[in-house]
């Protein structure tokens, strides 16, 4: 008997954005519009189903054609470099959902959308 198991975009997201909340520099991720409209939407579905949705602000998980990809939306601090940091996030973000899902990551996006002042 062959099993599938499937794992959902949010549960990507969720721990997507956990590797990129706990990269040093990052202060914090940033939902931006399209991603507070997501965010909305998965958070009200998961409630409906009787579930608690899980923290991925900022994140958004795309698959299409076998191909994973994340973007992430975040704040760095203005004591950190903006693409050290930018890149620290790609690789963080990677190798957390390679190891904690078993997927391989095609892309991660990284967008800064602010620089905090100290």
């Amino acid at each position: 008997m062959n099993v599938e198991y499937v794992i959902a975009d949010p549960v990507i997201a969720s721990v997507a954005a956990k590797a990129a909340i706990t990269t040093p520099g990052v202060v914090r991720l940033e939902p931006g519009l399209r991603g507070l409209v997501t965010a909305w939407t998965r958070a009200a579905r998961q409630r409906w189903k009787g579930l608690d949705p899980a923290p991925a602000d900022g994140v958004r998980v795309r698959t299409a054609d076998g191909r994973l990809t994340v973007e992430v939306d975040l704040v760095t601090a203005a004591a950190d470099q903006a693409a050290a940091v930018g890149r620290a996030v790609q690789r963080s973000v990677g190798r957390f959902v390679a190891e904690q899902t078993g997927l391989a990551v095609d892309g991660v996006s990284v967008s800064i959308l602010d620089i905090e002042p100290r």
